[in-house]
């Protein structure tokens, strides 16, 4: 009797490491999956903006006119910002990893740049959109910051929904790293987060500035 009950905790004890290991692996397949299904969006992303900096650069030499230019960086503005919020759903679903982080910032040095072009572009060609940058904590935000951090989050998705092609609205993380997020944090006085900055002239920190951005639209 006793040979027997051995025999049956061996055999529950080898399944059970069998189902783990088969469910290990699963994952590990998920997270690679996810990983390179993010890569080819960024790479994809990463020969759009070429593209639309080559445009801006063919407008200063009078090239192509305003009109499309504004039309084809507010398209692309939006496509980042699509798959900004795909690749928060992707980080939700798994655990952080090195490689996921990395793939972050490659895209927060993306937007960032979209973000610089958009400058020059309005410096140029004086068009009747908003810039609205949303600068978050990324790494480590506490469950109160969370919470903060959905709210403002829930609202300017509501608000780019509302307003469209009127605003062209951009998610950087503010604490991943990178000179050049660095230097504009510096530049805007960025010192707490989440910050929402309008046309590079207005700072929003906490809920009851999130309604002035309605008004700052008019």
């Amino acid at each position: 009797m006793f040979s027997n009950q051995k025999h049956v905790f061996w055999q529950a004890l080898i399944l059970t490491i069998f189902i783990f290991s088969v469910g290990v692996a699963i994952g590990f397949l998920i997270e690679n999956s996810r990983l390179g299904k993010i890569n080819e969006l960024y790479v994809n992303s990463e020969v759009e903006l070429l593209d639309v900096r080559i445009q801006s650069e063919m407008l200063n030499a009078n090239l192509i006119n305003c009109d499309l230019a504004i039309e084809k960086n507010i398209k692309f503005a939006d496509k980042v910002y699509d798959e900004a919020k795909l690749l928060g759903r992707y980080e939700d679903a798994q655990r952080f990893s090195e490689a996921l982080v990395l793939q972050h910032k490659k895209y927060d040095l993306l937007r960032t740049m979209v973000w610089v072009n958009s400058i020059k572009l309005k410096e140029k060609c004086s068009p009747n959109y908003h810039n609205i940058i949303y600068i978050y904590q990324y790494t480590d935000p506490s469950i109160k910051k969370i919470a903060e951090q959905e709210t403002f989050s829930k609202f300017l998705e509501e608000l780019k929904i509302k307003e469209q092609d009127r605003i062209l609205l951009l998610p950087i993380a503010g604490d991943i790293g990178g000179i050049s997020i660095e230097a504009l944090k510096e530049q805007f006085n960025i010192t707490v987060l989440p910050t929402v900055i309008i046309d590079e002239k207005t700072k929003i920190t906490d809920f009851a500035g999130l309604k002035q951005i309605e008004n700052l639209l008019k």
